[in-house]
């Protein structure tokens, strides 16, 4: 064999493992991976998760940051239908402005699995995973009137509008706090879309008018830490403040005793078995057991701190 045979010999040999690697990645399952705004600690945890179950079940992971955008997170799905994914698992961003791309994903026979935020618009989702955010808003208000049993002034920092757990938890603190509102009255309530630093001036506006209240329930943990800035600037130090989400940063403070509490939803439990959920039914058409499959929300306090999915990631 000539110089010129062997390399148009090595060349063609090159060719066909590139081909069987090709094909290899083509018979591998390829799912997205969707979330709303990976700028939230709580997102980037969620989107690790799914990274992990995704590499555990053997299956390639294309991942979407929505940047806080509707239309980004729904250009996201567009491009994954036109590269046939197998599966989407998605926390959308808005669950009315999400419905249409979610339905034509549906139509298009993708499966699709929604965690943290359902989209009850749109028929043929495969699976809803996700915290029953009602019964953690309600969690959370029976927390602070364990706290003040005779009875406390508060303000409420609600989440993004147009969000499911915004709606949700909002709902569950009405529960449990309209039907006692003469002891437990809500001074001051706004939105501060789930952002710290709007919490932090929204927080500083409702002290500015309404004075100090007694506790501040938040609909996420960012803003409870806003919140927590806002009144610290003014040496409100004893007035308890109640987060969600059950972030690292937020268990650190409750164990520090400047968060009174903070909600654990479990996202990375969410996450894990959501994928399992689209990558069972991607692979043998296996119907999930239930439609609809919420896990309970606890407050967590100094006293059960142990109960934190993400305790260890905290210094």
């Amino acid at each position: 064999m000539n110089r010129r045979e062997f390399l148009m010999t090595s060349v063609a040999a090159g060719a066909l493992v590139l081909a069987a690697r090709s094909a290899f990645a083509e018979d591998k399952l390829t799912i997205l991976g969707s979330v709303p705004n990976l700028g939230f600690p709580f997102f980037v945890h969620m989107l690790n998760e799914i990274k992990a179950e995704a590499q555990a079940q053997g299956v390639n992971l294309t991942e979407s940051d929505g940047q806080n955008s509707a239309t980004k997170q729904t250009a996201d799905i567009e491009a994954a239908l036109v590269q046939k994914v197998n599966a989407i698992v998605i926390s959308p961003l808005d669950v009315n402005a999400l419905a249409p791309a979610i339905e034509e994903a549906v139509k298009a026979g993708v499966p699709v699995v929604t965690i943290d935020r359902r989209v009850d618009g749109v028929q043929g989702i495969l699976a809803h995973v996700g915290a029953d955010n009602v019964k953690g808003g309600e969690a959370e208000a029976q927390a602070v009137v364990a706290a003040f049993p005779n009875g406390a002034k508060l303000f409420h920092l609600q989440g993004q509008p147009g969000a499911g757990p915004a709606i949700d938890r909002n709902k569950g603190v009405h529960n449990v706090l309209d039907p006692v509102k003469d002891k437990y009255q809500i001074i001051f309530e706004q939105t501060a879309n789930f952002a710290r630093a709007e919490a932090l001036s929204v927080t500083e506006a409702g002290l500015a008018a309404n004075g100090k209240p007694d506790a501040i329930i938040c609909a996420n943990d960012d803003m409870a830490l806003g919140a927590l800035e806002a009144c610290a600037a003014r040496n409100f130090n004893d007035v308890k403040i109640y987060g969600f989400d059950a972030l690292p940063e937020a268990l650190v403070a409750v164990r520090d005793g400047k968060l009174a509490g903070t909600v654990e939803q479990f996202p990375g439990q969410q996450s894990r078995t959501a994928v399992q959920i689209a990558v069972a039914y991607a692979k043998s058409k296996t119907e999930p057991k239930e439609k609809l499959v919420l896990l309970t929300p606890i407050v967590i306090g100094k006293d059960n701190l142990d109960k934190a999915e993400r305790l260890n990631e905290t210094k």
